[in-house]
């Protein structure tokens, strides 16, 4: 096998087609068709299925395109580690997070450290919580900043570090008839209709489940795809949510009100994850210090 061919087929097969696929490598249509069919050729297997110029993978190409994804991932690291071993402060952090880290907690972190390595770069993407740790897993990232941590007896090709700790609080409508309160029981919402994200987030199990061991199954009455999009239903008066603290931190919107819950448990523990089977590369060991230097004197302060 070439890199070339690995280089076609990948691209063949993100795009499912295989004139798409040529123009955006800049060659010709019979070039990428050529070297589609060697490949196949040489491993005895038909990748794909063709529908004129548009193509699927076969069941043993999906299979072969995960593994080459995996390939392309590592030989990109290496190229990485060689360029960065030489100068590791202006290396890139590939690094992905939750959606509730994108507003406050993720940007400050790589402001401070931007401030220190002012040519460090990063490429950076948000994803799901199952996403994120198989992200790691398959070496689509190396580090990924995540809340709840992952239990340790169940995620085997993980590390991971706690940063910190995070109340869980209640964003209620300016006139709510709590919203002088100075704290509130979760109990004290159990009539209330509640607005959450949508299924798949971690954050919406944890307040279902919360609700469920305050006595109540929350009444849901919309979804929003983001922690933005539940501020705005509240701020509209459409129902109260729980949100992480930090995602209020210099971004509580107007017509509502942020209110301490006693509730002892409703917290969510926020850290940084890595693989266990792949090094750090320079750059993101020294981000990866960074996080850990950083967040140790913030906890201290906070004592």
């Amino acid at each position: 096998m070439e890199t070339r061919q690995i280089q076609y087929f990948m691209e063949v097969a993100k795009r499912e087609h295989v004139t798409e696929a040529a123009d955006a490598m800049h060659v010709a249509q019979s070039s990428v068709s050529r070297q589609i069919f060697n490949l196949e050729d040489e491993l005895g297997v038909a990748l794909f299925i063709r529908e004129g110029r548009s193509v699927k993978l076969t069941p043993i190409g999906r299979i072969f395109f995960e593994r080459m994804k995996q390939v392309t991932n590592l030989m990109e690291q290496a190229k990485r580690e060689v360029k960065e071993y030489l100068n590791p402060e202006k290396g890139t952090v590939r690094i992905a997070f939750p959606i509730s880290m994108a507003a406050h907690t993720l940007p400050s972190i790589i402001y401070a450290f931007r401030t220190r390595y002012p040519e460090a770069k990063f490429q950076m993407s948000n994803a799901l919580y199952d996403d994120l740790i198989d992200g790691v897993v398959k070496g689509e990232f190396n580090l990924a900043m995540i809340a709840p941590m992952p239990n340790k007896d169940k995620e085997k090709k993980i590390k991971g570090t706690t940063l910190f700790s995070e109340n869980i609080v209640a964003l209620l409508p300016l006139h709510h008839p709590l919203a002088n309160k100075a704290s509130i029981m979760l109990q004290d919402l159990n009539h209330d209709s509640f607005v959450v994200l949508p299924e798949g987030f971690i954050f919406r199990e944890q307040v279902v489940d919360a609700c469920k061991q305050a006595g109540f199954t929350p009444q849901i009455a919309f979804e929003g795809k983001d922690i933005d999009a539940l501020k705005g239903l509240v701020s509209a008066g459409l129902g109260v949510a729980l949100m992480p603290e930090m995602t209020l931190v210099d971004n509580t919107p107007r017509s509502t009100v942020v209110i301490p819950l006693t509730d002892a448990r409703l917290m969510r523990t926020v850290g940084v994850i890595y693989p266990t089977q792949r090094k750090l590369l320079p750059t993101e060991e020294l981000f990866y210090d960074f996080l850990l230097e950083t967040y140790k004197r913030l906890n201290e302060f906070r004592k």
